[in-house]
């Protein structure tokens, strides 16, 4: 991946591949070795990946990928041994570096921009989580989903339990928690966990189609559009109905909205994002 003219990032320590094809920012959890498992360094450098391409008016989309055959094996379980037997720390630290962390999938959800995951092999636990926090769902034939904290003795972490039931509902989130069986590709595609499977020379080709026509569109209304999706998990209609028509007319005065009115009028495709808003 990458064309001339294109940005690549490389954090090597950190287990993080961050390139930028055109106004699309792929980020590749890139330790193959380890089913890109989770370490510190990489939640750390995922974190700040993240909030940096929230922030950057050059991005348009964010695809979070794995290298090699898997998408993310959730936390690195071998670390989690042997930080049982290092010296303790207390639960509240424990507890604040762990919420910090999930910072991770809270940044998927609501940045502004669409997130996309591309994904090959298995994704679970909290791998299952970073892909459930994003706003599509890309897999190959070889994808693997499972929920997986029971086999460790945990009751699970990164906003699973918010997204799963929303995803499946809580009579199927309940089987899945409980009794973590593998999916396959075919079957969490039928529960409505992924959007397409693809074959895997066809993947990678589909998502950055999918990433770069939602990059190259009318960012204003695509972050209303979303922020109305993520209000309507806990909002009351009425609470919605008020946000919808804020953001709405908001999205009226935008010269994207005029450049497509302008377009449907001369019978040809809109050009966004050529005036500032």
């Amino acid at each position: 991946m990458g064309r001339e003219g294109d940005t690549v990032t490389n954090t090597h320590d950190a287990g993080l591949r961050q390139e930028r094809e055109g106004a699309v920012l792929v980020l590749t959890l890139n330790r193959p070795e380890r089913r890109n498992a989770l370490s510190p360094a990489l939640y750390d450098a995922l974190l700040d990946a993240l909030h940096d391409a929230a922030g950057d008016a050059g991005v348009g989309a964010v695809v979070l990928t794995g290298a090699g055959a898997a998408f993310c094996a959730g936390g690195d379980v071998s670390r989690m041994a042997e930080a049982a037997a290092a010296p303790a720390m207390s639960f509240e630290d424990k507890l604040n570096g762990l919420r910090r962390r999930a910072g991770i999938c809270e940044t998927l959800h609501t940045m502004q921009k669409p997130t996309i995951a591309m994904m090959r092999g298995p994704a679970v636990g909290a791998g299952l989580s970073l892909a459930l926090a994003c706003d599509l769902r890309y897999a190959d034939t070889t994808a693997r989903l499972r929920t997986g904290f029971i086999d460790v003795g945990l009751s699970g972490d990164f906003g699973g339990h918010y997204f799963l039931p929303r995803l499946v509902g809580m009579a199927k989130a309940r089987e899945l928690y409980l009794t973590s069986p593998m999916l396959d590709a075919a079957t969490a595609l039928s529960l409505g966990l992924l959007n397409a499977v693809l074959a895997p020379d066809a993947l990678q080709a589909r998502v950055m189609d999918v990433a770069g026509r939602l990059a190259r569109g009318p960012r204003t209304a695509i972050a209303h559009m979303k922020a109305n999706l993520n209000d309507a998990l806990h909002l009351s209609l009425a609470q919605v109905l008020d946000r919808e028509s804020w953001r709405h007319v908001r999205c009226t005065q935008t010269a994207d909205h005029r450049e497509a009115a302008r377009a449907f009028v001369e019978k040809r495709p809109p050009r966004f994002g050529q005036a500032g808003d």
